[in-house]
C-alpha cells in the first residue's frame, strides 16, 4: 500500500499527453475512492486550449477530470487514450 501512494505521489505535476501527442494539462490532484483506494480520476492544471474544447467531466470548480482508466502508461509522461476519455 505505501508504494501505492509514493506511486500516486509521484504522478502529481506529470504533463498529460494522449498516445497520439496531444498535451492536455498537467496533473494537478488524483481523486479516489475512500474506502477501496481505487484511482478514479486524474485532476488536470493548467489545460491546454485543446483540453478546453473537450466536454470533459470537471470539479465544482472548474478543473478538468481524466478517468484512471484511461491513463495506459505513466513515465516522464502520463499517457491517455483520448477514445476512453468521453
Amino acid at each position: 500500500m505505501d508504494e501505492e501512494r509514493k506511486f500516486s505521489k509521484e504522478l502529481i505535476g506529470k504533463v498529460v499527453v494522449s498516445k497520439n501527442g496531444k498535451r492536455f494539462g498537467e496533473v494537478g490532484d488524483i481523486r479516489f475512492e475512500t474506502k477501496s483506494g481505487e484511482l478514479i480520476h486524474l485532476v488536470l492544471k493548467n489545460p491546454t486550449n485543446f483540453t478546453e474544447k473537450l466536454e470533459l467531466e470537471k470539479t465544482k470548480e472548474g478543473f478538468h477530470l481524466v478517468p484512471c482508466s484511461a491513463v495506459i502508461a505513466t513515465g516522464d509522461f502520463v499517457v491517455i487514450s483520448e477514445e476512453d476519455i468521453a
